[in-house]
């Protein structure tokens, strides 16, 4: 039975490979600043370490008789005063160093579609500077690159039940938002494919004015779109970058980035957005993840 450690498992894709590697019976490790934080997926695991990953010293009985190391770890919302740098790069270096020096086997990293065109977005420089390391590391690796997740999603829902739903251009821009639980297959699976790189996004391919409509739709309102010029975006990242801190302005730049260009990867999973927005819109909850809607 391989043994696969999960960093970043308490976050919304790390609960989904959890379960998916429980299911496909493996002997499933994660590691939490505390254990009571995993104490929510202990059904699914084998072992839960406390260990911080933006302390190296912490990580060495983790990855202790390891064979496969899944990182979704990765700064969303930030907090602690931390960096990209700090996190996106350096935590998962900690992980890799250590994963080296433990003779883990394979390292899959969950990093984003088309980061390594998006480089000069401050999340996508930190992902890629250490995608470009586990490259060059020797070891077996996989990086994973999805489109955007159904939990990000959730926001054009939050603005469709508060009336109004602003959009970037003309609305017309496309992408295919992946669930959490089809993505986690595909980083499973990935443990066994000798594929190097995974872009990967779901099932749907639907413009930006379409999700909006589909989540007015879901809430019982009348659409209501109001469609931001480019030139205004662009203005709106530049005084962010100005007059900000990255922790500000990183997740500002990279979203109306995002939502300015067609993001298509190809498809993959059974999960629609329609049914995500719908359990959303009745529980008030992201489903495994629990990610509660503001």
């Amino acid at each position: 039975m391989e043994k696969v450690l999960v960093a970043g498992a308490t976050g919304y894709l790390g609960r989904y490979i959890v379960k998916e590697l429980a299911r496909q019976a493996y002997y499933v490790k994660a590691i939490g600043r505390s254990k009571s934080k995993l104490q929510d997926l202990s059904p699914y695991l084998n072992e839960a370490i406390e260990a911080e990953v933006t302390r190296a010293d912490t990580l060495e009985k983790a990855l202790r008789d390891t064979d496969v190391v899944i990182s979704t770890v990765g700064i969303t919302r930030q907090k602690d005063g931390l960096t990209y740098m700090d996190v996106d790069y350096q935590a998962n270096m900690n992980l890799l160093r250590m994963a080296q020096a433990k003779g883990v086997k394979k390292f899959i990293y969950v990093s984003v579609f088309r980061g390594d065109q998006l480089t000069q977005l401050k999340i996508c420089e930190a992902k890629e500077k250490f995608a470009e390391e586990l490259q060059q590391s020797g070891m077996e690796y996989c990086i994973v690159r999805p489109d955007g997740f159904f939990s990000d999603m959730t926001e054009i829902l939050n603005m469709a039940n508060n009336g109004r739903v602003y959009l970037i251009g003309n609305g017309e821009c496309k992408a295919n938002p992946i669930h959490g639980e089809d993505l986690a297959e595909v980083c499973v699976q990935s443990i066994h494919s000798q594929e190097k790189q995974i872009p990967v996004g779901g099932p749907e391919v639907l413009s930006h004015k379409q999700i909006a409509q589909m989540a007015f739709a879901v809430c019982g309102k009348k659409a209501k779109i109001t469609y931001l010029p480019l030139w205004l975006t662009q203005l709106v990242t530049f005084l962010a970058r100005t007059f900000t801190s990255s922790k500000t302005y990183g997740p500002v730049e990279f979203f109306l980035t995002a939502m300015s260009m067609d993001m298509v990867a190809p498809v993959y999973g059974k999960h629609t957005l329609q049914k995500h927005f719908e359990k959303v819109q009745k529980t008030g909850f992201d489903q495994l993840a629990g990610s509660p809607v503001s």
